[in-house]
């Protein structure tokens, strides 16, 4: 938090009236990263003709975007999988499900909430694999694309 603090060029108190934890900060991180692919996704038109090859180009863009700062990702995946109510975890969930609603560019898919809680939970473990070790760079967008193949068939 005094590195954070210091590199904002502010005080560690006010830091802290705007994030009570390590972690709070870093799901506020989070969160704003899966902000700004919402926007660029909004930006750029997805590739592909179906519904779940537009998903799939988002969710390997998202994933490309984690992999690129795989210390930062470690702790932002740490402190959201942390034990306590933050109403920030949920500003990452909703983000999560815009981006998956917005590449779906409107077309009927069923459930959207159920694909979206499993898609969810598909990319929370690749994160867990990822960041414990024990898959790949890469892996995480396959599985993530391979979900969202088997439930958008």
């Amino acid at each position: 938090m005094r590195d954070v603090a210091a590199h904002a060029g502010v005080a560690l108190g006010t830091l802290y009236r705007h994030f009570s934890s390590k972690d709070e900060l870093l799901v506020a991180a989070l969160a704003q990263q899966i902000s700004t692919l919402r926007y660029r996704v909004e930006q750029r038109s997805t590739a592909g003709d179906t519904p779940a090859e537009r998903v799939a180009d988002v969710l390997r863009r998202a994933c490309r975007a984690l992999e690129r700062r795989p210390d930062l990702t470690a702790a932002m995946f740490t402190a959201m999988s942390s034990a306590g109510d933050m109403p920030v975890k949920l500003d990452v969930h909703d983000g999560f499900s815009a981006i998956i609603a917005g590449a779906l560019d409107g077309q009927e898919v069923g459930d959207l909430d159920a694909i979206v809680g499993v898609l969810g939970h598909v990319w929370f473990a690749a994160l867990m694999f990822r960041v414990g070790g024990m898959a790949p760079a890469g892996r995480m967008a396959e599985d993530l694309v391979r979900a969202t193949q088997l439930l958008l068939r």
